[in-house]
């Protein structure tokens, strides 16, 4: 979930009947309380939107993450078959795929595994919020009510009323203070030739790699 839509959640959920205190100097405190109920709908129908990208990305990776295990063993059975015919040539070719295959693993491994603590992210957010929208909607009733029991005295009972609420809405902490920042390593060189040695080397350790796996699957013939 983005920072500004994850912040939005934690101002909402920590937030109360503040604006109201202003709002009652015009005399409609209680359409204030209404748009702040539907700002919060609104919000948890964005934080839904963000849970079922994620849940799309986390299903997409998991069955990427299926194809390639599948390929990775089908492999291991025609890399046998070439070495026995043969037919080095392919079983090179074979075992430079697993090893793409390999890399590419992991890097599924954690895709699946942030978009799981996403999701776990996202539902609690939305509980939060569904939380907080009935916590206000009860205010709004508590509200309504003393304006009608003190109908004769709504000025000065009105304005009490709204400062318990903020009070109460007051004693709740922000469950959403903690935004994790994700860090990203990024090398940078300007030195051409050094990188371009750098390149030469990790050719060459694949390389051997591969030869080193040929030459097991040759032990084994």
């Amino acid at each position: 979930m983005s920072e500004t839509l994850a912040r939005r959640v934690g101002r909402l959920v920590s937030g109360g009947f503040h604006a109201v205190l202003d709002a009652a100097e015009n005399l409609a405190p209680e359409a204030v309380m209404n748009e702040s109920i539907r700002e919060i709908e609104r919000a948890v129908d964005e934080v839904r939107a963000e849970l079922g990208r994620v849940l799309a990305q986390k299903h997409l990776a998991t069955k990427k993450m299926a194809d390639e295990s599948n390929r990775h063993e089908t492999l291991s059975d025609s890399l046998q078959a070439a070495v026995d015919a043969g037919r080095d040539d392919l079983a090179e070719a074979g075992i430079a795929e697993q090893m793409d295959i390999e890399a590419r693993l992991p890097i599924l491994e954690n895709t699946i595994a942030d978009c799981a603590a996403q999701e776990k992210e996202l539902e609690g957010f939305i509980a939060a919020l569904q939380a907080k929208k009935r916590e206000m909607q009860q205010e709004l009733q508590q509200w309504r009510a003393a304006q009608q029991s003190n109908a004769g005295a709504s000025g000065a009972a009105g304005g009490s009323d709204l400062n318990r609420i903020a009070r109460n809405v007051e004693k709740s902490g922000n469950a959403f203070d903690r935004i994790m920042d994700k860090q990203n390593a990024v090398y940078n060189s300007s030195d051409a030739a050094q990188l371009a040695k750098l390149k030469e080397l990790e050719d060459l350790s694949r390389n051997n790699r591969i030869a080193e796996r040929l030459a097991a699957l040759k032990v084994k013939k």
